[in-house]
């Protein structure tokens, strides 16, 4: 579809939305062929609703009530649906205001049994968008007074609505400009809708599991066997056609047999069948679907058919979707919560950890069997898992708004060989770190050799997939090992304030290991060298150094190295830990060696079974304690700097970027270079300024450019080949006057560079550096602005840092610092301070441009000159294509 003013809408309005219930919903604009499903809409309501719409008692809607959604140009009139089943549910419009362009008048209405949840506000949501990209500012409405629950979905929408009562009516009017107000209400209702989502397939009351089997190498014959013996709390349907029972529970032919409610079903039959099942579970009214089968998007790659799997895939949960079922998978392990009140196991998993406080997302189907027996054999308990496979509907960016608001869940672990939206994962897991450690193990940080898993995994620069877990706060680890380490320490104790460490113990050798270890990691060992009491300590005189230890103000961490004596069995040295490190405000870690009982003589029972809080984890050797205390403490002091905020920016002017963006694509849609004038055009919109220049390729033409732009000027050469070598061969700077730049230009001619740029000198200034500001795009991952200090060593060791786009003020301030040349910014051996405030401000404004313009893959600024009273841009290069990676788009699924 293309953005056509004779009928046809943009692609994007149509969508995929959760409501306030998780249940899902389609939504797109109204076409006239809908009149008859919109009367059969308006016969399913109430009176009560119809009167409420339409001031007045209503019992079939006229062809002037049904025109307003249905004739609509997609302009000056937009009508929008929803719907659900293969019935509309809602509809909305708004109409242009013909003497105020600028203006619309919005409406909607809801069938009775979909009210309350939260339909009317998102049919606003997406009519204010479809509006703004149609150059309406603002809209109006007209509501009964009466009608409070539609003025609750005006004025809880977060903008500034003013209202005037006339005759029972309520005149409604607002700016539908984004306010941080109204962000914050989608934001707001996208994490409920999306938390509540996952939650009803964690804890459904009653799961069906179709393809059932008695025979033991099948899927279905796992999961089941897996669900009876976790002892799931609600009732499990076996479906199974060609038996009347399955492992001792009745079977049934079809999920239609069924006689109650089924809440999610595991699918584990065939691809071939999947869409046959999926229609059953429509008419039934399963809320979500567990795809264990593969056979997908998976298989493209081993077949001669490549994409058939995908398009499969997406039909199967293009229909879910439409039917308010969310899908997880297909190729996926399944599904588990370790909650007493649910004990779920619906996965293929016979070996899951107990109960715990980690919530952990796993990408892999086929990895997930052994990384849970790995994490069960240490101990790690969980709160709830979920191996998402191809990810086609469900992904890990819905399970941090999960885990952000489930109780049981206090760190969060994740598995991941690809992104999905890597910008929402960003925003999610940036706001989830401030409240609950994210650790993430991604695969792939090197070149794949398999081919099968190049197809599986996004190529996304290890670079960038760096730069976006440390901005967001996110703990990476290199192995799931290490990885479930610092789970360990993080869901059982306190997260450390800072980096001065105690070490202490009866090992003098494994002591010195750890002040190695802790040294390496940058961390500060008290007193210097560690503390040993001698091989005999006793557990009281153990148990008394670790609370004098945890109570010192110059300590945040503890770690106990512990080798027991010959006949000491050591489980009382261990309880002596553990109670002197209960309640303690710094975490605690250790190393026993050797010591039977050592699991449940160092943890604090919890009341679901698993360890609480307060048990000290303990580690096969001081290098591990020390490794897992040393992500523990980056993300602490991480997590104490400010959040920072994206800033308001003068001078900017998306409206217009937006519509060169669109107005150079629509001319040319490759991916191509930008023109001079394009770039400057583009990056005034952003308030950046380029010093004046022109280009000439004749003496005569050079001479009068310099004469217009005014001295001094410099002269440089028009090939970038020329421009930037070391010996600045093809520059010529602080030409005074008109024989000079003759002179300059005659030499470059002679050199073979007679096409030239005329351009203003910076203001000259004693220490100005060259400096580089550049926007790099990746297709999977999206956009990361980049800076460094002007130069050939630079260049040569890469001494540039990045940060992902959106960029808060922190993160901008961030930026600039940490290259490690630095410190030039900041008088470095007796240089001048430059006004590292400009080059913060030209990093925001990239990030602004970058993020609000994604067709732009490549945007560098080189040099900009950054001196004491400011920063100059000399040079700039850019190219646009289609755009790389979907945006953070809160108000639709995904």
């Amino acid at each position: 579809m293309t953005d056509d003013p004779a009928g046809a809408y943009p692609q994007h309005w149509e969508a995929d939305v959760l409501l306030a219930d998780g249940g899902a919903v389609h939504i797109r604009p109204a076409a006239p062929t809908d009149g008859p499903a919109i009367m059969a809409m308006h016969e399913r309501m109430s009176d009560r609703t119809r009167y409420l719409r339409y001031f007045q008692a209503v019992s079939r809607i006229s062809p002037a009530q049904l025109a307003v959604y249905t004739d609509v140009d997609h302009v000056s009139s937009v009508g929008l649906v929803a719907e659900l089943g293969g019935q509309l549910i809602a509809a909305g419009s708004y109409h242009r205001d013909p003497t105020r362009p600028d203006t619309a008048e919005v409406a909607f209405v809801v069938e009775d049994a979909h009210q309350r949840r939260g339909l009317g506000s998102i049919l606003l949501e997406h009519l204010a968008a479809a509006a703004q990209e149609r150059g309406i500012k603002r809209f109006t409405a007209e509501v009964l007074g009466e009608n409070q629950t539609m003025l609750r979905v005006f004025i809880d929408a977060g903008y500034a609505v003013t209202r005037e009562f006339s005759s029972g009516v309520v005149d409604l009017a607002f700016d539908i400009k984004p306010t941080e107000s109204s962000l914050a209400v989608i934001t707001s209702r996208e994490f409920r809708a999306e938390s509540r989502s996952i939650a009803r397939l964690l804890a459904p009351r009653s799961v069906a599991v179709i393809g059932a089997s008695n025979e033991t190498r099948k899927l279905g014959h796992a999961v089941l066997v897996n669900l009876l013996r976790a002892g799931f709390t609600g009732p499990v349907y076996p479906v199974n056609p060609e038996t009347l029972s399955v492992q001792g529970v009745r079977a049934y032919k079809s999920v239609l047999d069924i006689p109650d409610p089924v809440d999610i079903a595991v699918v584990t039959v065939p691809a071939a069948s999947v869409a046959q099942v999926l229609e059953s579970c429509r008419i039934k009214g399963v809320h979500g679907l567990v795809v264990v089968t593969g056979g997908f998007a998976d298989a493209d790659a081993d077949t001669d058919l490549a994409g058939d799997g995908a398009a499969a895939q997406r039909r199967m949960v293009a229909l879910a979707r439409a039917n308010g079922m969310r899908v997880v998978g297909p190729n996926c392990l399944g599904l588990v919560n370790t909650d007493p009140g649910v004990r779920l196991n619906a996965t293929l998993a016979p070996v899951v950890p107990p109960p715990g406080r980690v919530g952990f997302f796993c990408q892999s189907g086929a990895l997930g069997i052994a990384i849970l027996a790995d994490a069960a054999s240490r101990g790690l308990g969980l709160s709830s898992f979920v191996s998402a496979g191809n990810r086609a509907d469900v992904s890990g960016n819905d399970l941090l708004q999960f885990w952000h608001s489930d109780d049981r869940t206090e760190v969060v672990l994740l598995y991941l060989e690809s992104f999905g939206n890597p910008r929402k994962f960003a925003r999610l897991a940036r706001t989830l770190a401030r409240d609950k450690p994210v650790i993430a193990v991604k695969s792939g940080r090197h070149a794949l050799v398999s081919p099968g898993l190049a197809a599986s995994s996004a190529a996304v620069s290890d670079t960038a997939v760096a730069t976006l877990f440390a901005q967001s706060g996110v703990i990476r680890t290199d192995t799931l090992g290490e990885a479930f380490d610092a789970a360990q320490l993080l869901a059982h104790q306190p997260i450390p304030a800072g980096n001065r460490v105690a070490i202490l113990g009866n090992s003098s050798a494994l002591g010195v290991l750890a002040l190695d270890a802790c040294i390496e990691a940058g961390l500060v060992v008290v007193d210097e060298v560690p503390v040993d009491f001698g091989v005999n300590v006793s557990p009281g005189d153990l148990g008394a150094a670790v609370r004098v230890a945890v109570g010192r103000v110059d300590v945040d961490a503890v770690v106990v190295v512990y080798v027991p004596p010959v006949a000491i069995p050591g489980q009382a040295h261990a309880e002596a830990l553990k109670e002197a490190a209960r309640g303690a405000r710094v975490p605690v870690v250790t190393t026993f060696l050797a010591v039977d009982g050592l699991a449940e003589a160092l943890t604090v029972p919890g009341e679901d079974g698993g360890a609480a809080r307060g048990s000290v984890p303990s580690y096969r050797t001081p290098e591990r304690a020390v490794a897992a205390l040393a992500h523990a403490v980056r993300y602490g002091a991480w997590r104490s700097r400010p959040a920072g905020s994206i800033p308001e920016l003068d001078g900017v002017d998306a409206g217009r970027a937006r519509e060169l963006v669109t107005a150079l694509r629509a001319k040319d849609p490759r991916d191509r270079a930008l023109t001079d004038a394009e770039l400057v055009e583009l990056l005034d919109c952003y308030g950046i300024g380029i010093l004046p220049f022109e280009t000439a390729d004749t003496a005569a033409d050079v001479v009068a450019a310099a004469e217009r732009i005014g001295y001094p000027v410099a002269l440089k050469a028009y090939d970038l080949t020329w421009r930037h070598r070391y010996d600045q061969l093809g520059v010529r700077l602080s030409l005074g006057d008109a024989d000079q730049v003759a002179v300059a230009y005659d030499d470059l001619a002679d050199a073979g560079m007679p096409q030239v740029y005329i351009q203003a000198m910076a203001p000259r200034e004693r220490g100005v550096l060259p400096t580089v500001l550049a926007v790099t795009s990746d297709p999977s991952f999206g956009a990361l602005v980049s800076f460094g200090i002007g130069g050939v060593a630079t260049e040569l060791l890469h001494d540039l840092a990045y940060q992902a786009v959106p960029l808060t003020d922190v993160d901008a301030e961030d930026l600039i610092k940490a290259p490690k040349a630095a410190p030039l910014l900041t008088g470095y051996r007796g240089g001048p301070v430059v006004d590292q405030a400009a080059v913060v401000d030209l990093a925001l404004r990239l990030s602004a441009l970058a993020d609000d313009l994604p067709e732009i893959s490549e945007l560098l600024l080189e040099p900009v000159l950054l001196g004491p009273a400011g920063a100059s841009v000399t040079g700039a290069t850019g190219r646009i294509g289609p755009p790389g990676v979907r945006p953070d788009v809160r108000r639709r699924l995904r």
